[in-house]
């Protein structure tokens, strides 16, 4: 068994996206392969993809897949603090799992001192039960207008006392200044604690990189660890951003509304790598194509997004397209949209008031203070039945209505979701609805497609870590070398 010298590392970027979670979910993957006992944690998260943990509560995505490369079950412990944005200055705050208010940014920055004990607390507990701790900053440490009560980034390595990685993105450009102006903007105790750097989504000739690499150490005096290849055609859980759709298209075209605040877009992920599927994102301002399915996602912030909807002409778009035979879905803020309308007397997701839904289901949501968080497996109850289905639940509001005599699944012994009489419409409040294969194509062919095609999520998923591990493996032995 080979290990580390430290019981926890921390890997920081220069930027977001820079590949701070992949190259965390890299080294769980390697030091699995090690038999070590490893687990990831990000002390902070701010992230509208979640997933839901063993122990009933809601962490980021990316932690989820990273417990997944460790070969752990995701627990709450792993990503104490989870920030959901319903808003551009306002956010829902999760500890240990569970909603703990709505805050705006500066109340939070406030409560920083609060956060910084559960984040701790998790640490600790982490600490005794794995021999590795792998951890993922967020953003970049070189924010100093964030500095004071810092809890994601150097703020969390100074109180545990851990080393630290810095990743750049070189396929950004400017990698070298991204670096060397990283470290400018660091304290001393900051800068000792870095260990070397890793440059990833390197494409290209190594040799005419290697001058830059060598001007590197000698003006910061510290290694680069390792330059990590740009790879193509991973199948991994995004943290967050929307990402770019496959040019392959397929014949059968799904367009998904880009909402503001769209939660969960993984729940597309097994659309996006079907061959017979031409999925689509249609963002703001973009004109509104013909399509076979029409897809409501989840949101953070079902009223806000429902008015996006209609100011971008979304209402009179989907009318057309019922009439002329299409399908319909809705997933969980999604499938409330549907409805006849949406009432928020607590102000859960932003301010208190009541809004008119699309009005092609007969329900009414109504939002609550408690966060309904569950794991579950079932059936389809469209098509004849029996496809096996699994996934999970993440919402705040509970619909009720005659809707919902005619369920969409039988989730857990009850039932589930909406259809409409005609067979055009179906809500949902379950991501993660397309991740099994039985389930994708019944889902598919309600909507239009008879396909024999079919996409393993999971097997693409674990390949995908294999792979990353495989390029990430000279960083690993570089970490043992350095340390030995």
């Amino acid at each position: 068994m080979r290990r580390l010298p430290y019981q926890t590392l921390m890997v920081q970027g220069t930027t977001s996206d820079a590949g701070k979670s992949t190259v965390v979910a890299a080294l769980c993957r390697l030091l699995k392969r090690e038999g070590v006992r490893v687990a990831p944690f990000k002390p902070q998260n701010m992230a509208l993809n979640s997933a839901v943990t063993r122990d009933g509560g809601e962490i980021g995505r990316a932690q989820a897949l990273q417990a997944l490369a460790a070969g752990v079950d995701a627990h709450t412990d792993m990503n104490p603090v989870l920030l959901k944005p319903s808003s551009d200055t306002g956010a829902q705050v999760i500890i240990h799992g569970r909603v703990r208010s709505e805050m705006n940014a500066r109340d939070y920055h406030q409560y920083k001192t609060v956060a910084m004990g559960a984040v701790l607390e998790s640490h600790a507990r982490l600490c005794a039960q794995y021999d590795t701790i792998v951890v993922e900053g967020a953003g970049s440490p070189a924010e100093i207008n964030l500095r004071d009560r810092d809890i994601a980034n150097m703020g969390f390595a100074e109180a545990v006392d851990c080393p630290v990685i810095l990743v750049a993105d070189i396929d950004r450009g400017g990698v070298f200044a991204h670096i060397v102006g990283t470290l400018a903007c660091l304290s001393r105790s900051e800068r000792n604690r870095i260990v070397g750097f890793v440059i990833n989504r390197f494409r290209g000739d190594i040799a005419l990189l290697e001058p830059g690499l060598d001007w590197l150490e000698r003006e910061t005096g510290k290694p680069v660890l390792a330059v990590l290849p740009y790879l193509h055609g991973l199948y991994l859980d995004a943290e967050d951003a929307v990402q770019p759709v496959q040019s392959t298209r397929g014949r059968f075209r799904i367009l998904v509304p880009s909402l503001p605040r769209m939660s969960n877009h993984t729940d597309f992920d097994a659309l996006r790598v079907h061959p017979d599927v031409d999925l689509r994102f249609v963002r703001q301002g973009e004109a509104i194509p013909p399509a076979d399915l029409v897809i409501l996602p989840g949101s953070k912030n079902t009223r806000g997004d429902l008015a996006w909807l209609r100011a971008q002409g979304w209402d009179a778009a989907i009318a057309r397209h019922l009439r002329y035979g299409g399908k319909l879905l809705g997933i969980c803020g999604g499938f409330q949209m549907l409805g006849l309308a949406v009432r928020d007397p607590h102000g859960v997701e932003g301010s208190a008031g009541d809004a008119d839904g699309l009005g092609v289901l007969h329900l009414v949501t109504t939002m609550g203070m408690e966060k309904q968080l569950r794991r579950v497996e079932g059936v389809c109850a469209f098509g004849g039945g029996g496809a096996r289905v699994a996934g999970y639940e993440i919402h705040m509001g509970a619909s009720a209505g005659a809707a919902l005599a005619s369920p969409a699944f039988r989730i857990d012994g009850r039932d589930e979701g909406a259809c409409s009489a005609d067979g055009q419409v179906m809500g949902t409040y379950l991501h993660g609805l397309f991740d099994h294969p039985d389930a994708c194509a019944a889902l598919l062919r309600w909507a239009g497609l008879d396909t024999e095609q079919r996409v393993d999520t999971a097997a693409l998923r674990e390949a995908s870590l294999d792979r990353i591990a495989d390029a990430a493996q000279p960083l690993f032995d570089r970490l043992l070398a350095q340390a030995g």
